[in-house]
């Protein structure tokens, strides 16, 4: 699998996704100061396993949390596949789920970047679903392609845990206990996750955006994820 570290601006010439990036491509990335939820993500490799309490952030200085916005989970186990899950409510069913083509170890070196964005493009042409309805992605991680995903049809039992679990929470970073059947097998690693709420912003019926809300209130997301469809 190659590397994915790079620019997060290293193709992303995309009209679609283009026109809901909100920086311009000459603006330099700017460093987060006080850190956030990715801050959270990126210290994983430092937790132990008997870390298995969630961390939460601290309430806002300021409501961030509209009722419109979207729940966003990134989660997997540290030497396995990363997964993502979006929600309109945390307390429901996610109506989308995909486990991207990356590790997520790789995935949390690619946060020390500060700005991750992933875009997800479907290159079917009829246009008869939803957007976020279609099922095979190209995915590609800053810019740069990672490979191929299927949409789940429905949750495996690993993700069924996971969103059970953080059934109440509405933000956070941690670590999760694993299965109880799965209680000898440490193979992939301890069970990882992050969870932030996102503005969701629609470009048009073939181009969405999700933004980071950021919950210590640092300007600019720090994280975007981008669903496009071919024309």
């Amino acid at each position: 699998m190659p590397t994915v570290h790079s620019s997060p601006y290293l193709h992303m010439d995309n009209p679609a996704i283009l026109s809901l990036i909100r920086a311009t491509p000459g603006e330099k990335p700017r460093k987060s100061s006080s850190g956030g939820l990715m801050r959270v993500f990126k210290i994983f490799p430092m937790l132990t396993s008997g870390c298995k309490m969630v961390t939460l952030l601290g309430r806002p200085k300021k409501p961030l949390l509209k009722d419109s916005a979207t729940t966003g989970t990134i989660f997997g186990y540290r030497k396995g596949r990363v997964c993502l899950a979006i929600q309109d409510d945390p307390h429901c069913v996610p109506m989308f789920v995909i486990e991207l083509p990356m590790l997520t170890g790789l995935l949390q070196k690619e946060m020390a970047s500060d700005i991750v964005r992933i875009a997800l493009e479907s290159e079917t042409k009829t246009h008869k679903k939803k957007l976020l309805e279609e099922f095979v992605w190209a995915v590609y991680c800053n810019g740069r392609k990672v490979g191929y995903s299927i949409r789940r049809k429905q949750l495996s039992e690993d993700e069924l845990h996971v969103m059970q679990l953080l059934r109440g929470v509405s933000m956070g970073a941690g670590v999760l206990p694993i299965p109880n059947e799965k209680e000898t097998v440490t193979s992939d690693g301890e069970l990882t996750y992050m969870r932030a709420r996102f503005e969701r912003v629609v470009g048009s019926k073939d181009s969405e955006a999700l933004y980071m809300i950021n919950p210590d209130g640092t300007p600019g997301p720090e994280l975007s994820i981008f669903f496009v469809r071919a024309h």
